[in-house]
């Protein structure tokens, strides 16, 4: 028997979508609004599931106070209110889309958990605009 529990968190951040080794025209083209050389932010919100068995000592799949520590960690001290592109390491060469966010956070998180969990990762960039990545 397997269940999943979840983590719901919210994070701050602006960043640019800008592919350098094209020009201007095809990266407005591509990206909009979103291609703002001056950057523009989005109210995250980051959902962490974890799918495994109950531990029969202590009736959790994983204690939940350790996986809010561990995205706080990890994801919260790492992206909130940062610009991804000028501040963070892993978005210095990789287009910040929430794609590749929802991946580099799930790489962040997975080392951090034992094998036999299965791990997760839904990020909303707005209400309606959401990636899941699984691994």
């Amino acid at each position: 028997m397997t269940i999943t529990i979840c983590r719901k968190e919210h994070f701050n951040a602006a960043h640019r979508l800008h592919n350098p080794a094209w020009d201007d025209e095809q990266n407005q083209a591509a990206f909009g609004k979103c291609n703002n050389p001056h950057y523009h932010g989005h109210n995250y919100e980051l959902i962490v599931r974890l799918t495994g068995s109950i531990d029969p000592e202590t009736g959790y799949v994983y204690d939940m106070k350790r996986l809010s520590d561990l995205i706080k960690r990890e994801i919260l001290d790492t992206f909130d209110h940062r610009n991804l592109n000028l501040d963070t390491e892993e978005f210095r060469h990789l287009n910040p889309t929430a794609e590749n966010i929802a991946v580099v956070i799930w790489n962040r998180l997975r080392p951090h958990l034992k094998d036999s969990l299965a791990l997760s990762v839904t990020l909303y960039e707005t209400e309606r605009n959401f990636v899941e990545y699984h691994g």
